[in-house]
């Protein structure tokens, strides 16, 4: 809030305020008192992305048969099968962000995988048979140097 007061003191536009804030990767989220869905905890993680660099896109997983040939259609990352799909859950949001890493890659930017699953705001973690495969996947993106992690809030995705 104390920024806000230099902003108008000064009479800086909100959108320029807005545009610092982004450039310092501070995104603030609307305080509310009302209990937000998976859907829009998705919008507000997806839209804060870009504030920090990087893009995330939805990874919409399942299975269809297509009606013309009656083949089996399995779309979305880690879907190969029904058998691996009981072990294996991708994230709901997969994308990449910069990172300048050294000593071997001084000056060259890399893109760093991340991956978030998504969750609604009153969420925990109960293990159940979903939860330990979307788990495994965000182990797996770990384990490979990614990011990866369960979120309700861009905050859980980039903590302050």
């Amino acid at each position: 809030m104390i920024l806000d007061e230099w902003a108008k003191r000064w009479n800086i536009p909100p959108v320029a305020l807005r545009d610092l804030r982004a450039a310092m990767g501070l995104y603030e989220e609307p305080v509310t008192n009302a209990t937000k869905g998976e859907a829009v905890n998705q919008q507000a993680i997806r839209l804060a992305a870009p504030t920090h660099g990087g893009r995330l896109w939805r990874n919409n997983r399942g299975a269809a048969v297509d009606p013309k040939s009656g083949a089996h259609i399995r779309y979305g990352l880690a879907n190969d099968s029904k058998e691996m799909d009981k072990y294996i859950k991708s994230s709901d949001l997969i994308g990449i962000e910069p990172l300048i890493v050294a000593p071997e890659h001084v000056g060259q930017t890399v893109g760093l995988f991340r991956a978030v699953e998504v969750k609604p705001d009153k969420w925990v973690y109960r293990g159940t048979e979903r939860e330990v495969a979307q788990l495994a996947f965000n182990n797996l993106v770990i384990s490979m140097g990614g990011l990866a992690c369960f979120a309700r809030s861009p905050r859980e995705v980039w903590p302050l």
